[in-house]
């Protein structure tokens, strides 16, 4: 069966109501930031200011996709799409760049590192390792023009401390700084957690500290070793515990009994239940 794509009528005008909508973004934030008739809040920012916010609205995004909300996904790419919008127009008011500026550097980009669409490399259009190879050498080009050096430069400081983790220990993969298999990994996991319960034992805080953080690196590497995504599976133990917890919850309400009114032998019976429960 073939695929089916939009037509090319459809495309083009598609595409002509998204630049009109996305240039009444632009200058719905010009009027925001308008000194004399602008938001007051809005004028007050700064580019520190804002940067919290992009990085919450791409967690937003994440999670709206994650449960299949699609029209709540829609707006929160909107709102992602307006820190873009904010940070530029921020950055053309001190004359260091605007919102054109951004979408042509993303746009030069793309096309530079996919030659195998765009270029002279299409004999590797369906070589997913080659292509791979290729995606990874343009990047280091960019960095070493940015005069970024070493393994792990440009890994941002600012990633989720668990997400950087895992980065950092793929691009030391790279330059062969790896366990030949899983299993090394699976020991240094153990080994940590060995050191983790002998600070237990001492007392001393800052080394327990960071004992701890050994041990949730090593966590991380074993996650990319397994092909997964640290955070995306820190993010479902929390969706389990939330479900399970607030069944316990539930269970216990009709009892007429709270958490904080059981036992630790209790509720552990009720959480074994729950999860008896979700098995069945």
């Amino acid at each position: 069966m073939s695929k089916s794509f939009p037509s090319d009528s459809f495309m083009d005008a598609s595409v002509a109501d998204a630049g009109h909508e996305l240039e009444r973004l632009i200058q719905i934030m010009a009027q925001l930031r308008d000194p004399e008739t602008g938001c007051a809040w809005d004028v007050q920012q700064t580019p520190e200011t804002v940067a919290p916010y992009a990085i919450e609205e791409a967690y937003e995004v994440a999670d709206a996709i994650e449960r299949e909300a699609w029209d709540e996904t829609a707006d929160e790419l909107g709102d992602l799409l307006l820190q873009v919008v904010f940070q530029s127009r921020i950055a053309e008011e001190k004359q260091r760049f605007d919102f054109a500026e951004v979408t042509r550097r993303i746009a030069d980009k793309m096309v530079r590192r996919h030659p195998h669409v765009f270029g002279e490399a299409q004999d590797i259009r369906d070589d997913s390792a080659a292509l791979t190879a290729q995606w990874e050498q343009n990047k280091e080009q960019e960095r070493q023009k940015r005069s970024e050096h070493g393994a792990l430069a440009g890994i941002p400081l600012a990633l989720p401390a668990l997400l950087r983790a895992s980065k950092l220990a793929s691009r030391a993969a790279r330059v062969g700084f790896d366990w030949p298999d899983v299993s090394g990994v699976v020991a240094k996991v153990h080994e940590e957690l060995a050191e983790v319960e002998a600070e237990i034992a001492s007392g001393d805080k800052a080394a327990l500290q960071d004992e701890v953080g050994d041990l949730l690196f090593s966590v991380a590497s074993l996650a990319r070793r397994l092909d997964l995504d640290p955070e995306a599976c820190l993010r479902q133990a929390n969706g389990k515990f939330t479900r399970r917890f607030e069944a316990v919850e539930s269970l216990l309400a009709l009892k007429g009994l709270t958490p904080a009114e059981c036992d630790v032998e209790k509720l552990d019976a009720v959480w074994n239940e729950v999860k008896k429960q979700e098995k069945s």
